[in-house]
């Protein structure tokens, strides 16, 4: 008579079973690629297809891997969207959003870190969002700000209070302003303090438009009003 097969156990996730709050935050994040696929889903809810693209260089099976335990870890949820759509997508929790303040520590703790570009290194213009965060934080003004790159656009959320998206992928619809500025510039504004109104006195960083976040922001120099 065959031996039945007993019913496979599901796999149990690595802990370092200790009584540590830093040590419970790694069980959940601490694996690769699982904050960069959280770095992606602060712009809002994205197909598979989509998050593969970019983050080049993780694998089909583990995307879908980590996926999967941030479905189950509370940190992601997978969602279809509604006809004409009809596709499913991932999005982050109110749980998952919670690593905004992380990640942003993350980007200006590796910053210095960011020398020349190497030939390897791929690059995104949304990858750029997180450092222009803190630089925006003093902001008076709420609305969207455009964010162009050579590398391409993306839009910041301003006076969001931590609420939703405060980036998203590509040019806004109906931005408030607009930032023209490289990688360089960015990076150099990202460290605070007064560097976006040196960068936007010395003319490394543009800005456009003519409502009241534009204001804000051209306030920070002599530069003359442009509409977008």
């Amino acid at each position: 008579m065959p031996r039945q097969q007993q019913p496979a156990r599901p796999a149990r996730r690595r802990s370092y079973d200790q009584f540590c709050a830093t040590a419970r935050a790694l069980d959940s994040v601490g694996d690769r690629w699982t904050l960069l696929i959280v770095r992606e889903l602060l712009a809002g809810p994205r197909r598979y297809t989509d998050l593969h693209a970019d983050l080049p260089g993780v694998s089909t099976d583990v995307l879908a891997s980590r996926l999967k335990d941030m479905e189950q870890g509370g940190l992601a949820v997978r969602r279809r969207l509604p006809p004409p759509a009809a596709a499913a997508v991932y999005e982050l929790t109110e749980h998952g959003r919670g690593l905004l303040p992380v990640l942003t520590a993350l980007a200006e703790w590796g910053a210095p870190a960011l020398g020349e570009r190497r030939p390897t290194d791929a690059v995104r213009a949304h990858w750029f969002a997180l450092p222009l965060l803190r630089a925006l934080d003093g902001l008076t003004r709420g609305g969207v700000v455009e964010v162009r790159l050579p590398e391409g656009e993306f839009h910041i959320r301003t006076g969001t209070d931590g609420l939703g998206e405060v980036y998203g992928y590509g040019p806004a619809d109906s931005p408030d302003a607009c930032l023209v500025l490289d990688a360089d510039a960015v990076l150099a504004v990202g460290r605070g303090g007064s560097a976006l109104a040196r960068a936007v006195e010395d003319g490394r960083v543009e800005v456009l438009g003519d409502g009241p976040l534009a204001g804000e922001l051209r306030g920070l120099s002599a530069c003359a009003p442009e509409a977008i």
